[in-house]
């Protein structure tokens, strides 16, 4: 028997990308959403509503000559390739397919705007976090047998805390590094945003998971900086010290690994956790 759930899944994934376009190219500069558009504002024709039909059709581009970036088709592709992988893994529970989707479509959301702006909002992350808690009440043990709602909650505080921490160690580390260098630095690695997010992570994966969620941001984050400090030396043969570098990426690869691939990465660590 034809399993139709992935296929439809996909293409589900590839109009919620759609959709994820289309309140990453509004949200960073109002909550006022209008229909999909070019970079210089111009409203994009229906075919063109999606990034993939948009570059396929040949409407990449306004009449003033701006054009939509790769992201728009690779948000989308990216999206139907993770709804397909999901819908594959709980044919049999749709409903819990359905809850993980909206977990992976809101952290791609917070992806997106964090890299091409720097800025984790709050209007997308408190509505997440209550989403993920409302789902966790819902479904219990359909998520994770060994989780109960509490779990859920203290991983939400756990997030929070771990994260407020290394907050509070960056803004100490800026007064430090502004005052040696007679100049303020007013960029940090770590932001509130990033703190809000964390407890996100928490509220997604239970406290089990989220240590090791936040184990894989860190090591992403130091390995991260690490190339872009090689690739900066290797291009101009000089860095810029104290830049700071978005890291919600990173907090979102660390969540998106343990809530599709929780049982597969703590194999390779020998860890048994459900």
């Amino acid at each position: 028997m034809v399993n139709w759930f992935v296929p439809i899944a996909a293409l589900f994934g590839l109009l919620i990308g759609g959709v994820v376009n289309w309140l990453a190219d509004y949200l960073p500069y109002t909550a006022r959403l209008g229909a999909p558009r070019y970079p210089d504002g111009t409203p994009r024709p229906r075919v063109a509503w999606l990034g993939v039909s948009a570059f396929l059709l040949n409407q990449r581009s306004a009449p003033s000559g701006t054009a939509l970036s790769l992201r728009h088709p690779l948000t989308e592709i990216i999206l139907a390739a993770l709804f397909a992988y999901v819908a594959s893994q709980s044919a049999q529970d749709v409903l819990r397919a359905l809850f993980l989707m909206g977990n992976v479509a809101i952290l791609v959301l917070i992806t997106v705007i964090d890299l091409e702006h720097r800025m984790i909002l709050y209007l997308v992350v408190v509505p997440s976090c209550l989403y993920a808690l409302l789902g966790a009440a819902l479904l219990g043990e359909r998520l994770a047998p060994s989780l109960s709602f509490t779990d859920y909650l203290i991983g939400g505080a756990v997030g929070f805390g771990l994260f407020f921490v290394m907050y509070l160690g960056g803004i100490l580390f800026n007064y430090v590094a502004s005052s040696a260098r007679g100049a303020p630095i007013t960029e940090s690695a770590f932001g509130d945003g990033d703190v809000l997010l964390a407890t996100l992570s928490g509220f997604m994966l239970g406290w089990q998971a989220l240590i090791y969620a936040a184990m894989i941001a860190v090591f992403l984050g130091g390995l991260g900086a690490f190339l872009y400090l090689g690739g900066r030396l290797l291009v101009r043969g000089r860095y810029e010290w104290f830049t700071a570098l978005p890291y919600g990426q990173y907090i979102v690869f660390g969540t998106l690994i343990m809530l599709l691939w929780r049982i597969e990465f703590l194999a390779l660590l020998g860890v048994r956790l459900t």
